[in-house]
């Protein structure tokens, strides 16, 4: 709600807006295209807007909310989503609240009765609550500021995190034909987008797409070799005391996971649907109030958690399109200091990916598009350019130039033409007729087959490839796979592998089409390469050795006061802040006020704290 100082200063609603942003959110100026997509809510319009991971997207609708009359209603898909965004919100002097399946009865009535008593300034609800039809007929009684939908990319087909429930929101343009709608996504490439908007029915409706570049982001990728597990165990303990999240594809493997890490001494715990609630709730808990904690999840985890501090993202097992990517990798980093983002991936995945495809019950339309997601993905973590750039140009980012710091960048690829080594892959599993797996195939064409048979041993590729080893011919199968010139049958978990499309197989034959294979890292010098970036994100943090005391301090004083409250410290102030108040040492509450994150409801409830930690190193 406005304050009424505002309201009577006749201030611009634009101008408003920004009073807003420095008095509530302590913020001195917008970003990017935060004003552009404010100021056309703020004039009654709809809006599409594709903001960044990071990029300030809910002050896109939490500052119109409070400067337009009645109240801003926010749909979005996740509980642990809205409790986080209405925990910082109540920390900054707003009148927020959420209703979910998780709100008890009596705290259900008290927010109806705060709404329809005009004292709430922002509900969040999720699409299933809202559109049950008793929550839309008390809804119709109530002057709303706006209605926004959170994670738009929910409502296409074509999008990485389809949720049919949200096609319903459509009908939100009829019920209410003169409450500006505002749809918000971080990722969304041009066919999500022009699906959003028929779904949405926002297409005359403007649309705000900033760049997806995420320059604190070190990206990193890595085709696995042996165990998984104790891949992401080494990657882990060589970013110790940081925050991280490592996703895995199944319930199993996250609690896997999690075991091993915590043999290993780091603390950390197993996320997924299928833990008991409260159990799940408790471990979120502790990982948003811990300073250093690995989650360890499915990929459910993470969608709108605004842990800013989490140093790496991890995925033990790849997601399943360019935007899926996107959005896990950007759980880190988004309080703007380096982080990491490292995706583990093989040919089998990608194998998995593409029979969950076509084993969905979908049109045949939209399973051809979501197969072609999977290989555009695939092509980003094996290719050799710029792993940022690639990523910009699938959103449709033009002039866009590589990012001078993933694995990619900073080390020279290595590449070799395998043309004439593939032939003799391809011809290879030709004659075993596509009935054995990779290492079947491998030893096959060294030679080195146990207990072969007669009719192997006769065959013209039997043994033809000792100039590469097996670990070579093993990259250049997956190199095979990922290229679609062999495919490979899941075959009841034990997959065999076949040639792919006949007539790109014909090509390379014919030496029409070339192979080249990238020579990956192996062993120690992978890690070694990891182990320098992290080092890189943990010296982040612009805190002097002679300010370090005083940071500490205040993160200690913060801990205590979110603990005493039961919310994240990240709602009380970022580490950003406590650095900035850390070097300036303000002695009094208008120093303190005039940083950054410092509003007037965290300046009223901690500014004498917050003074007296300062205080003691004086």
């Amino acid at each position: 709600m406005l304050p009424a100082a505002l309201a009577e200063a006749e201030l611009s609603p634009l101008d408003a807006a920004r009073e807003i942003l420095r008095r509530t959110f302590g913020h001195a100026e917008f970003r990017g295209l935060q004003a552009d997509v404010i100021q056309e809510v703020l004039s009654g319009r709809n809006a599409l807007a594709v903001l960044p991971t990071g990029g300030g997207k809910s002050l896109c609708y939490q500052i119109p909310s409070l400067v337009r009359p009645g109240l801003g209603l926010v749909v979005s898909p996740l509980i642990a989503l809205m409790t986080d965004q209405v925990a910082g919100l109540v920390q900054s002097g707003v009148a927020a609240a959420r209703l979910d399946s998780n709100i008890e009865p009596e705290a259900k009535a008290e927010t109806w009765r705060r709404i329809e008593a005009g004292e709430l300034d922002i509900l969040y609800v999720s699409p299933e609550g809202l559109m049950q039809p008793w929550m839309l007929d008390r809804l119709s009684r109530t002057p709303l500021a706006l209605i926004a939908i959170d994670e738009a990319h929910c409502v296409s087909q074509w999008g990485h995190d389809f949720r049919p429930e949200y096609r319903m929101l459509g009908r939100l343009a009829e019920l209410f034909p003169k409450v500006p709608r505002l749809a918000v996504t971080a990722t969304a490439d041009a066919r999500t987008r022009d699906d959003i908007r028929a779904e949405l029915r926002l297409t005359d409706s403007a649309e705000f797409v900033a760049s997806f570049a995420r320059p604190e982001l070190i990206l990193s990728a890595e085709r696995k070799r042996g165990s998984a597990e104790k891949r992401v165990v080494e990657l882990v303990t060589a970013r110790p005391d940081r925050s991280g999240v490592v996703y895995a594809g199944s319930r199993d493997k996250t609690e896997k996971l999690a075991e091993a890490l915590r043999s290993a001494g780091v603390p950390a715990v197993a996320y997924h649907a299928g833990l008991d609630k409260r159990l799940r709730e408790t471990r979120l808990e502790e990982f948003l109030e811990a300073d250093h904690a690995v989650m360890v999840a499915t990929i459910a985890f993470g969608m709108g958690v605004d842990k800013p501090d989490v140093r790496f993202v991890i995925h033990a097992d790849p997601p399943g399109s360019i935007e899926a990517y996107w959005q896990e990798i950007g759980r880190a980093g988004r309080d703007g200091e380096p982080a990491e983002g490292i995706t583990l991936y093989g040919a089998a995945d990608m194998a998995w990916a593409l029979k969950r495809v076509a084993e969905r019950d979908m049109d045949e339309a939209a399973k051809q598009v979501q197969a072609r997601k999977v290989r555009q993905l695939y092509t980003l973590l094996d290719g050799a350019g710029c792993r940022a750039a690639t990523v910009r140009r699938y959103f449709g980012e033009e002039g866009v130039e590589a990012c001078g710091q993933c694995d990619l960048c900073l080390g020279t690829v290595e590449t070799t033409d395998a043309t004439q080594a593939a032939q003799k892959a391809l011809s290879a599993v030709h004659r075993l007729g596509g009935r054995f797996g990779r290492g079947r195939v491998v030893d096959h064409l060294l030679g080195k087959t146990k207990d072969v048979s007669d009719w192997e041993s006769s065959l013209s590729t039997w043994g033809i490839g000792p100039e590469l080893s097996a670990t070579q011919w093993r990259d250049l199968t997956e190199q095979l796979l990922f290229e679609g010139l062999l495919r490979e049958d899941p075959n009841d978990g034990r997959p065999l592998v076949g040639l792919g499309d006949a007539e790109a197989v014909r090509a390379v034959f014919r030496g029409e089409r070339a192979v080249t294979m990238r020579k990956h890292p192996e062993g120690a010098e992978a890690a070694r390469s990891t182990r320098g970036r992290g080092k890189r994100s943990k010296e982040a943090m612009a805190v002097s050795e002679t300010d370090r005391p005083l940071f500490e301090a205040l993160r200690s004083w913060r801990a205590a006061a979110a603990k005493a409250q039961h919310v994240p410290p990240y709602v009380i102030f970022h580490d950003r802040t406590l650095a900035e108040i850390a070097v300036v040492k303000p002695g009094t509450r208008a120093m303190l006020a005039s940083l950054n994150g410092v509003g007037e409801a965290k300046l009223a409830h901690y500014g004498e704290a917050v003074l007296e930690v300062v205080g003691g190193f004086a």
